[in-house]
């Protein structure tokens, strides 16, 4: 997803909290490189992790958005302003990412681009994998399970898909033991589990007739790279990331949520949990998601 010759620099953040002898090394990395301008992404950012890195990497000049407020750090952050050379006000908490994005590239280029199409070159990307079958790529897992929904919710999904098609669910390795309730559609014929590192997903998300996912950085990278993507969602983002804004939304992304009076939470949810999901997922009907697949399935024909 990066342009040729990037220099990609991975960083463990749960080691840069608790491992001192990890975090000077990554600290010492970041300095050697001697950087002569060092830009933030991040509108939420951790001072004690986020700008560390920020910190060390010492650039020429530091340029940022002003941090998203934070109560826990307040002070910490109102501290760690002075480590901007330049800092950018883009909006309130909730403003849609793509466009707080370009907003502040705008800032930084002098430039007055409109928000893109949340996809990605297609000449950047591998190719589509060699596949003889059909098939459709499913996360149904995800980090925090409150965000997952029910294996009733999927077992519609795969019902109203073509019969030809054959179904890879996808996750992290010991991801399926993790998560037993779903065994039942695991093993059924025509269904694998596929646990590719998420590098190596480009190719076989390109090979797919579609992906279903719940949020996550699977159901971002299957939109970017084209595949048709149904995406099972909470109330939690709408109006920050998910659904996407109209102006960033290629015509094979396709989402669905629960609407719910505290959309836009973002992720702050006090509600108590229903069947061990938030209410917003919980309450996500498997009717909707039965006709989406149908109705994107059609296309595809």
């Amino acid at each position: 997803m990066f342009p040729p010759g990037a220099d990609v620099m991975a960083v463990d953040f749960n080691r840069l909290r608790g491992d001192g002898t990890y975090r000077r090394q990554t600290g010492d990395d970041l300095y050697e490189k001697n950087f002569r301008l060092v830009v933030s992404l991040d509108y939420l950012r951790h001072p004690l992790l986020d700008e560390y890195l920020i910190a060390a990497a010492a650039g020429a000049e530091t340029v940022a958005m002003v941090a998203k407020p934070w109560r826990k750090y307040a002070a910490q952050l109102a501290r760690n302003r002075a480590l901007y050379d330049r800092l950018f006000e883009s909006g309130d908490a909730r403003v849609d990412k793509i466009a707080r994005w370009t907003a502040f590239a705008n800032w930084l280029n002098g430039s007055v681009d409109a928000p893109p199409l949340a996809l990605a070159d297609p000449a950047v990307l591998a190719p589509p994998a060699g596949t003889d079958e059909p098939f459709v790529m499913v996360q149904a897992f995800s980090a925090v399970k409150a965000k997952q929904c029910s294996p009733a919710v999927f077992e519609r999904a795969l019902a109203a898909l073509p019969s030809d098609w054959q179904v890879v669910f996808t996750g992290a390795p010991g991801e399926e033991a993790a998560n037993p309730e779903f065994a039942a559609l695991l093993t059924r014929p025509g269904v694998r589990y596929d646990d590719s590192a998420f590098e190596d997903l480009v190719p076989k998300l390109r090979a797919a007739k579609m992906a279903i996912s719940v949020d996550t950085a699977f159901m971002h990278l299957a939109i970017a790279v084209g595949t048709p993507t149904l995406g099972l969602a909470s109330a939690a983002y709408v109006g920050e990331i998910v659904p996407y804004a109209p102006e960033s939304t290629p015509k094979n992304a396709h989402f669905l949520y629960h609407d719910m009076p505290c959309r836009g939470c973002l992720g702050d949810c006090t509600l108590p949990f229903e069947e061990g999901r938030y209410p917003c997922i919980a309450r996500l009907e498997a009717d909707r998601v039965e006709e989406a697949v149908i109705k994107i399935a059609s296309t595809l024909a």
